[in-house]
């Protein structure tokens, strides 16, 4: 009885595709928009002292959506979408 054994295993290259580069990069891309945002104008907001207003201007914000749909695409969207670019 003989074994064979792998004696030289050379690496495969990845090659970076610069559509998997876009696609990774909306995401974040787009949190850090929003966080930017929430930076630039910090009234909008209200999270200690909302003088008044009521929940749906707590609620409706646009710096948070901005970073929730950034989150959600990279999450939800652009990982799947990156496996099924590798594939092919």
């Amino acid at each position: 009885m003989t074994t064979h054994s792998a004696t030289h295993v050379e690496p495969r290259a990845r090659t970076i595709d610069p559509r998997q580069v876009a696609v990774s990069l909306l995401g974040p891309l787009t949190a850090v928009g929003g966080v930017v945002w929430a930076l630039l104008q910090p009234y909008r907001i209200t999270l200690l002292h909302p003088h008044d207003q009521g929940f749906w201007f707590l609620f409706v914000q646009p710096p948070i959506w901005i970073l929730l749909a950034g989150l959600g695409f990279h999450f939800f969207v652009a990982r799947p979408l990156l496996e099924d670019m590798g594939k092919s």
